[in-house]
């Protein structure tokens, strides 16, 4: 067996092992959890290289996914807290996360337009630029902060974090073209970032949940589920716009795939804790039916040799 074809795979199996490795090494994370930010930085500037200007078309499907991501994830917000602002929050960072910056990657190995969901990426990730500092705050708004400073906080973490990558992906296609052009074919590198990033973010919230009393166990399932439920309406509702706009993978792996490494961040940073959980338990999901797609279609393909 040669190296690229094992290479071929192991890696659908990388991501679980990523997360449980960052299970059973959780008490660790303190030390190492600072370069998370610096990852999600690399991770967003290689997935930007991948879309040139010309390709960059906001289309139907782009529209159709971001309302979903904004509009979806405010109503879920609303209609959770009057019962728990905590099991909202965790629900609401599950939907309203961007797209994964490893989702180019995985819908290229799935067989969907890598070009047109890299485009969602970026759209998805200025909308949270844009929008997590308001939201943030406005859902922080009890903590006895003023506005004012609570935004500016926010807004010197969040947008630089993914607005920079894109205007430096931009600045590197006109400065070095060969070199834009060589980063933008490493986007497998982006995959094993994202792998290093699970590692360290599952090992944080896991900590973050050890520490937690044994009465916040019940609270915790409930958001587990909640992420699990999303989780399955993303995929399945992002796959029906994606058909219904000629690109079903994409519409599925750009509502479905989340940013998770960022949106356990934003939970632990900027909302209770304990929401941290959601996401955490989103990285499971995602990655549970993103295994079982590249499993099948490896079984499609191998069978019809």
């Amino acid at each position: 067996m040669n190296i690229a074809l094992l290479r071929q795979r192991i890696k659908p199996w990388i991501l679980p092992i990523a997360m449980v490795a960052g299970m059973l090494f959780h008490d660790f994370m303190g030390q190492i959890e600072f370069i998370a930010p610096y990852l999600i930085f690399i991770m967003l500037f290689i997935t930007f290289c991948r879309v040139k200007p010309h390709e960059f078309r906001i289309t139907a499907l782009s529209w159709s996914l971001l309302s979903v991501q904004i509009i979806g994830a405010l109503a879920l917000y609303f209609i959770i807290a009057p019962m728990s602002v905590d099991v909202a929050q965790g629900t609401f960072i599950c939907v309203f996360c961007p797209t994964a910056t490893a989702a180019p990657v995985i819908t290229g190995m799935l067989g969907g337009s890598v070009p047109r969901l890299a485009t969602f990426s970026i759209i998805s990730n200025i909308a949270v630029a844009l929008l997590a500092p308001v939201i943030f705050t406005l859902m922080g708004s009890d903590a006895g902060i003023p506005f004012s400073d609570a935004l500016l906080t926010i807004s010197a973490k969040v947008m630089p974090l993914i607005i920079l990558p894109l205007v430096l992906a931009l600045c590197l296609l006109k400065i070095s073209p060969k070199v834009h052009r060589a980063v933008a074919e490493k986007q497998a590198v982006s995959f094993y970032i994202w792998a290093v990033s699970l590692f360290i973010v599952v090992g944080r919230a896991v900590s973050f949940i050890m520490d937690e009393p044994s009465e916040a166990i019940p609270k915790m399932i409930i958001l587990a589920i909640f992420s699990g439920i999303v989780c399955c309406a993303q995929f399945w509702i992002g796959r029906k716009i994606g058909r219904r706009c000629g690109d079903k993978i994409a519409g599925a792996q750009g509502l479905g795939q989340k940013n998770t490494v960022l949106a356990i961040w934003m939970a632990l940073t900027y909302l209770h804790p304990v929401s941290s959980v959601a996401p955490a338990a989103y990285v499971a999901w995602q990655n549970t039916i993103n295994s079982a797609q590249l499993y099948f279609k490896m079984r499609r393909e191998n069978s019809g040799k």
